[in-house]
């Protein structure tokens, strides 16, 4: 049924009857045909495995920005096919093969290779695809703005990355992505905020909620700890103990803390290797929580005293 029909023009009815066999739209109440000789836009063959699927399709691919050509090209034959031809006709195959293959312009170039390093980031990151798409598009605002020029090609890729990350709400740190594009994080996050600058990009902060859920599991912490974290974090927002501070630091402390709370004792160290952080601001950040927040009642009387024996120890 068309989405553009929502009732009937002469009784006004709703109820309206769709027969794809005959092509029309007809009112149920007053039995008005509203639309005849409609196209129908599915496919009218049957395919019952991969293989007749393959054949049996006349189209390509759908329009993507990951690839340099938007998924438009198309390709003359395969070797298959063409091996099946003579000597001089394989010999023009061949050459017309070459040819498509070339890339006219420096832009199409760049973004080959880049949307190629894009995609191996991004699959190592395990991103999701409304990532990857998002941060192809930016790209390719830069590269015809011409914002990469005296940048390296990972740079770039890297800070558009982290850029879709954040419009996303993806959580992915700096940390995660000099590692996956052996880039240093200083260099991305000049070029992320000279991207996001130019193109006029507005990010929002970082929520700390956000990086909980993967600190969790990774921790193999419980639901119950994760939800008691949650909490924590909104009274830590209310009492404004986030401002100014790294989110994935506060997160962290919030888990180590929920842990804490429920008797899941985890160790600074295994909380700050999951975060990415140090073990001195895992400690930090968990003294102001619980100063400001008073969540020493909270606290087993056994796990307080072994906390504050190990922070003595420490400091």
């Amino acid at each position: 049924m068309s989405d553009y029909i929502k009732k009937c023009p002469d009784c006004g009815s709703i109820k309206l009857i769709s027969k794809k066999e005959r092509g029309e739209i007809i009112c149920r109440d007053c039995g008005l045909v509203i639309e005849d000789k409609m196209i129908d836009f599915g496919q009218e063959w049957r395919e019952f495995d991969s293989d007749q699927a393959g054949k049996r399709r006349r189209t390509g691919a759908p329009m993507t920005v990951t690839k340099f050509d938007r998924g438009l090209s198309t390709s003359v034959g395969t070797d298959s096919d063409i091996y099946r031809l003579g000597g001089k006709s394989k010999d023009k195959y061949k050459r017309l093969q070459k040819w498509q293959q070339r890339i006219s312009t420096a832009i199409e170039r760049n973004l080959k290779l880049a949307l190629a390093e894009l995609k191996r980031v991004s699959s190592y990151l395990k991103l999701p695809a409304s990532v990857v798409e998002d941060s192809s598009e930016i790209y390719r605002n830069a590269v015809q703005r011409g914002l990469v020029r005296g940048r390296s090609m990972e740079s770039v890729v890297a800070g558009t990355l982290y850029a879709a990350c954040r419009r996303h709400e993806v959580p992915r740190t700096l940390d995660e992505l000099a590692t996956a594009s052996g880039i240093d994080k200083k260099e991305i996050g000049r070029t992320y905020r000279f991207i996001t600058r130019e193109l006029g990009i507005r990010i929002l902060p970082s929520n700390p909620v956000d990086y909980l859920p993967r600190f969790s599991s990774a921790l193999k912490l419980s639901a119950k700890t994760q939800s008691k974290a949650v909490e924590i974090l909104e009274k830590a927002q209310e009492e404004e103990l986030t401002s100014g501070r790294g989110p994935t630091g506060i997160a962290a402390a919030a888990l180590y803390v929920a842990a804490l709370i429920n008797t899941e004792k985890r160790t600074q160290r295994e909380v700050a290797d999951v975060a990415g952080v140090t073990e001195v601001t895992i400690r930090n950040r968990y003294k102001e929580l619980l100063k400001e927040l008073k969540l020493e009642e909270e606290l087993k009387p056994t796990v307080v005293v072994k906390t504050e024996e190990t922070t003595e120890t420490e400091e």
